[in-house]
This record gives C-alpha cells, sequence and structure tokens, in this order.
C-alpha cells in the first residue's frame, strides 16, 4: 500500500504535490519522495520519513517545474531503506521516473529477463524499479526520437503483457510528459481530474480522490483497468485502453481500511461503504443474539467509527468513544515488524473509564490481522472494569496473505489462519466475536457501484484474481515477510539522493 500522485499544470507543482502527499500520507509512513520537470531537467527528493519532515524549504525551492510526480511509501516488496524510497529514475531513453503502488507477482522472473535479454541493470529489491525498467525498455523500442501518445500507449501495453499482479503507476518523461496506467484487474485504485486555471486546464493523476479535493481539483473519473492516460507538456489529454481481458476487481479492503473515508474510488463513496458495513453488522448480531446484553458500542479509532455508529443506531444501542488516540503515532498495522507494533499500541490509545465500568461492551474494529493491538485493547477495556468484553469486525476473518501491495504477513502471523471465530475470540481474550459475512462485505461496497461484480477477495479467501499465485509462490513470500525477516532489517536512515539535479 502506497500513494502516488502526478501533475502537468501551467505552474510550480512542488506545493500541491506537496499538499496531496499529506493527505495521502495514510498510504504510507516509512518514506516520501517528489521529482518535478523543467524543461529537460528531472529535481528530485525523497528519503525515509513522514512528507513533513522529507519535504524542508530548501528542497521545496529546488524542486522547479509545472509537471511532477510524488510517492508515500510502506515496505511490502524491498525493504525499508531509503535507497528503496520512490520515485525511482532511468536516464534512458529520454529520462523517465516512476512511481507505483502495488506488487508485481512475478518481479523475479521479470528482473531476471530484464537482466539477460534487455540488458537492464536492477539496483535495489524493489518491484517498482522493475516496473520502471520495463517501461523505459518497451518506450525505447519503440524507436521514436519524438514520442506520440501512441507510442506511450504502446509501450504500456507491453508493460501489462511481461507484468503481473496489482499495480498502478504514474511516470514522468522528461520533456515530454506524464503517462499513468492501472492493471488490467483495477485492484489498486487511481483517479484523475482537472482544475481550469487563468493559464489553462491542469490536471492531476492520484491513488484517492482526496488527492484531488483538497487541491481544488474537479475529478473526472477513475482510470479503468489496464487504461493509460498521457498528458503530454501542452496539456493534452490522451486515453487508451492498453490491455487484453480486462476487469474491474478492485481490492476489497480498500473500502474496509486503507482508503480514507472522504475519497470515492471505482465509483463508491468510501463513507457510505462503510455505513452500509455497520448495517449488515447489526443485521448479523440480530440474527445471532437477538436478545443480546450489548449496553455500549465503542469504535476503536479511526477506520472503525463510521461503521460502528451505524451498528450503534441499528440496534438501538448508545454509541460512545471509549478511547483517545495519540494523533502523532502512525497507523499500527503498516509499521514494519511485530515488536514496533506491540510497542504502539499502549502508547495509541487510551481508554476513558467510565465509558466501560461495569458495561457490556463492543468494540468495533476494521478489521483483524495479526491479533496482537486487539487482544491489547480488549485487555484496556477489562483493566478499566468492563464486565464483558465483545468484539466486532468489519470484516471477515483475515486468513490469507496479500500479494497485490498489502503487507498481510505470512499466514502463520495472521490470528485468523487455521482458527474458528471462536478460536479468535479466545486468543484475544474476548467474550464474544462476530465477523462481517464476506458476501454482505461485497454488498456494502458494489451498492454503490453495480458494476462491480468482482473484488480481490484474498485476504479473505485465498483466490487471487491475476490467475498466477500458487504454493510455491506464497511459500516464498512467507520467507521474505514473516515479522522475524523484518525485525531484522536495519535499512539506513542516512539520506538518498538528498536532492539532486539530474541533466
Amino acid at each position: 500500500m502506497c500513494g502516488i500522485v502526478g501533475i502537468v499544470a501551467k505552474s510550480n507543482v512542488n506545493q500541491t504535490i506537496f499538499d496531496a502527499l499529506t493527505v495521502l500520507q495514510h498510504r504510507g509512513q516509512d518514506a516520501a519522495g517528489m521529482v518535478t520537470c523543467e524543461g529537460d531537467r528531472f529535481f528530485l527528493r525523497k528519503d525515509n520519513g513522514l512528507v513533513n519532515e522529507v519535504f524542508r524549504t530548501r528542497h521545496m525551492k529546488r524542486l522547479a517545474g509545472n509537471v511532477g510526480i510524488g510517492h508515500v511509501r510502506y515496505p511490502t516488496a524491498g525493504s525499508s531503506s531509503s535507497a528503496e524510497a520512490q520515485p525511482f529514475y532511468v536516464n534512458s531513453p529520454y529520462g523517465i521516473a516512476l512511481a507505483h503502488n502495488g506488487n508485481l507477482t512475478n518481479a523475479d522472473d521479470v528482473a531476471e529477463q530484464m537482466f539477460r535479454a534487455d540488458l537492464r541493470h536492477i539496483n535495489t529489491t524493489s518491484d517498482s524499479e522493475v516496473l520502471l525498467n520495463v517501461l523505459a525498455h518497451e518506450l525505447q523500442r519503440q524507436g521514436k526520437l519524438q514520442p506520440q501518445a501512441e507510442d506511450m500507449f504502446a509501450a504500456v501495453r507491453r508493460v501489462h503483457e511481461r507484468c503481473k499482479g496489482g499495480y498502478a503507476a504514474v511516470s514522468l518523461i522528461t520533456g515530454y510528459g506524464m503517462l499513468a496506467f492501472r492493471d488490467p484487474n483495477g485492484i489498486r485504485p487511481l483517479t484523475y481530474g482537472k482544475r481550469e486555471t487563468e493559464n489553462g486546464t491542469e490536471y492531476m493523476v492520484a491513488s484517492e480522490s482526496v488527492a484531488l479535493d483538497i487541491s481544488g481539483f474537479e475529478r473526472v473519473r477513475d482510470i479503468a483497468p489496464g487504461e493509460a492516460i498521457y498528458i503530454d507538456m501542452e496539456g493534452n489529454v490522451s486515453t487508451q485502453l492498453c490491455a487484453e481481458n480486462t476487469k474491474l476487481a478492485p481490492c476489497l479492503f480498500e473500502y474496509v481500511y486503507l482508503a480514507r473515508p472522504d475519497s470515492i474510488i471505482d465509483d463508491v463513496n468510501v463513507h457510505i461503504s462503510r455505513m452500509r458495513m455497520g448495517t449488515k453488522l447489526a443485521d448479523k448480531v440480530m440474527r445471532d443474539r437477538p436478545d443480546h446484553d450489548i449496553d455500549v458500542i465503542i469504535p476503536i479509532p479511526d477506520t472503525s467509527r463510521t461503521s460502528a455508529m451505524e451498528m450503534a443506531k441499528e440496534l438501538g444501542v448508545n454509541f460512545r468513544e471509549g478511547f483517545i488516540k495519540n494523533r502523532y503515532i502512525g497507523r499500527t498495522f503498516i509499521m514494519p515488524g511485530q515488536t514496533q507494533r506491540k510497542k504502539s499500541v499502549r502508547r495509541k490509545l487510551n481508554p476513558i473509564g467510565m465509558e466501560f465500568k461495569d458495561k457490556v461492551v463492543m468494540l468495533v474494529d476494521d478489521s483483524i490481522v495479526r491479533g496482537t493491538t486487539s487482544s491489547q485493547i480488549v485487555q484496556m477495556a477489562r483493566d478499566v472494569g468492563a464486565k464483558k468484553v465483545y468484539f466486532a469486525s468489519a470484516a471477515p476473518a483475515v486468513k490469507y496473505p496479500n500479494v497485490y501491495g498489502i503487507d498481510m504477513p505470512a499466514a502463520e502471523e495472521l490470528i485468523a489462519h487455521g482458527r474458528t471465530d471462536d478460536e479468535v475470540g479466545e486468543e484475544i481474550g474476548c467474550d464474544w466475536i462476530i465477523y462481517q459475512d464476506l458476501d454482505d462485505l461485497k454488498q456494502s461496497v458494489s451498492e454503490g457501484n453495480p458494476e462491480i461484480t468482482e473484488f480481490d477477495t484474498c485476504v479473505f479467501d485465498g483466490k487471487y484474481v491475476s490467475g498466477d499465485v500458487d504454493a510455491d509462490y506464497l511459500e516464498r513470500l512467507q520467507a521474505a515477510r514473516n515479522d522475524g525477516s523484518k525485525d531484522n532489517q536495519t535499512g539506513s536512515n542516512e539520506s538518498s539522493n538528498l536532492c539532486s539535479k539530474i541533466d
């Protein structure tokens, strides 16, 4: 899970990209980066850290140009070293920078092909660098000194043929314009918008529509699965479907947790979809325990708040804020390493005792992944006097790893893998646990856009929509993603290409 943005404007874009990355910060807190283009030169700044830590005034002054792309990262493929902060850059052909959200499931095979057949060296373990080099090679194969939109689309067509998995990418071609594209299954989100200025029309592409909103861009539409959009330096827009056998199968977990509630993804209002999730949870409570004894419903901030409010409303039960969140602690789910996550929970949340004391409490969270956070929160509720602690998840049980850009751990580290619901409840220490049904979750989202008839639901049911994930792949993934290996990755916090001008 990362966040990307690209802008073609009539004036300097550095501040607008900074603002967009700030509202996409929830998609990645490991690193941030930006590349701008002025004339035939790129200006680059990237490093580990939050957006407002990476970009200081001295860096912003050097990020000149009316065209640029940006990225916020958390580590999935690759390590958390600053050497793998994005965007990545290659100087041939033309000079191309690229930022990427997602994960290539065949990255190792493609990297080998790049080395042996295309004579290109991949310098990091990041699949984003693989994607960039495939695009660069395919553009070079077009053999055009002055490439046109059809050349860009021909290159993207070959990218789709060679690369598998879930990905949304935005690239900058020196002196020519911005090229963005989305995988043929539409797993990772990508949208674009425009705004009118006195100097002409400006365009932005981004992972979520909220990035458009805060900068005054009007959302036009989502990029379709397998589609590419090319905007040249003069602001001329071209789009083309560049893949065969496309289908819209967006990641269902985007709506549960990843996206901001004020975003629209594939024409679905995220906030409203989460309201429906709460309603359906309430319906399930009434089916399973119509004589429930719940006194109060308390959300675990922040993502679950919308679902919890609707659940309380439907059940006729009081809704209360029972946890105060420390806003200066990052999203626990996307922190690399189990040790770091364990340390963060108590610092992140503190209970309000009076909301729990002598009450039967239903805690509501967006999902349960490892169970580490959930068990600590249940214990917090008991420590401040809750009579009983129930736990509701707005998502079904997470039982399988994600391979399309979300750092779901190895299956053995997922608390629901190989356990029944009751066994999970026992593990986290609650008196009753209730999960959303998968069909209800799908309906909560698809009601917002009936054209979505399929989703990427791999974390819930182990079905991988790209069709190229087998047991051997999952075994290799487990070795790379287990928390023991992450805790041993020290990474480098030293600056990488702090603010360089690339000629």
